[in-house]
């Protein structure tokens, strides 16, 4: 009897939230700042895809002895009056006669990498201390969150160079560096929900029909954080690729030859009045992509925002 009432009360709840998730996605493709991020990471992902059929080079092809081009030579578009005689890179070429825009285009695979491994290894950290120290509280709760306070007590960007300088540059070890500093704020997030949520007469009858704690946090508890924690990782996905370029930009992330945009920055910094192509492409590659990130991000707090039911 009481594993039939159990599977009816999660029918019910199943059924409750796919009505919810389909109110919020007729609110978010009603959201213009949502759909142009949406757009625009739809873009990205394709370009990350296919890479090798939209970049003409290979992103560390050397092109010295191969066509008549300089190094640092500026964008040659034959559309836009280039002579035909002169072979075409629409970004230019870097210092080492590379293609920038293939640069550019493989680039977009190591950011969007970087974003989603990242946000995912401190989601699901974040996610497991939360719903832990909120659901045990006592010495749990204290224990966790005083050490959670502790990462939250440095600059996130300091922490995450501290980090790196003790495990040694990398991509891997940035992208780790950069989890571990966010992981406090998805932490946080959660537990907040949970000490909400494990005193309604719901989580408490669950509790009196012997539903397991485990059941409890994921079947009926985690549900009621997805809306909170979906926005905080979309946004949190631009901010891991803004701070793994900057890691990337001190020598502490990507190394060379990688295309990665902070990479691609550092290299050619002191260029930026001879050979301004090469600091405007990357530069405006990263800005777009954290912008788009945090369009959809805002998108998706306004379409999961109860208050903004109404709208």
């Amino acid at each position: 009897m009481t594993d039939k009432t159990d599977v009816a009360a999660e029918n019910i709840s199943f059924k409750g939230h796919e009505s919810l998730l389909r109110q919020r996605l007729r609110v978010l493709i009603r959201q213009r700042s949502a759909i142009i991020g949406m757009s625009i990471i739809g873009v990205l992902v394709v370009i990350a895809l296919f890479a090798p059929q939209i970049a003409p080079y290979e992103p560390d092809a050397v092109l010295i002895g191969k066509e008549n081009v300089k190094k640092r030579q500026p964008p040659c578009i034959h559309l836009l009056g280039c002579p035909e005689d002169q072979p075409q890179h629409i970004m230019g070429t870097d210092g080492n006669v590379r293609d920038v825009f293939s640069r550019i285009v493989y680039g977009s695979r190591i950011s969007l990498m970087v974003g989603f491994v990242t946000v995912t290894i401190a989601l699901t950290v974040g996610v497991t201390l939360g719903a832990l120290a909120g659901y045990s509280g006592g010495w749990s709760d204290n224990g966790i969150m005083r050490a959670l306070d502790v990462l939250l007590a440095f600059p996130a960007l300091l922490l995450a160079i501290a980090i790196v300088t003790v495990l040694g540059p990398g991509l891997s070890n940035a992208m780790l560096a950069i989890a571990i500093v966010t992981i406090p704020a998805y932490a946080r997030v959660m537990r907040s929900v949970v000490i909400s949520a494990k005193e309604e007469e719901y989580v408490t009858a669950a509790r009196v029909i012997g539903v397991k704690p485990t059941n409890i946090l994921a079947r009926h508890i985690l549900p009621n954080a997805i809306s909170p924690l979906l926005v905080l990782a979309t946004l949190g996905i631009g901010t891991a690729i803004l701070d793994a370029a900057a890691l990337s930009f001190l020598g502490l992330g990507a190394q060379p030859p990688a295309p990665e945009w902070g990479a691609m920055l550092s290299s050619e910094r002191n260029q930026v009045f001879s050979a301004p192509h090469l600091v405007f492409f990357p530069g405006l590659a990263i800005a777009i992509t954290v912008l788009a990130f945090n369009l959809l991000g805002d998108g998706l707090r306004d379409a999961l925002d109860p208050r903004m039911k109404n709208r």
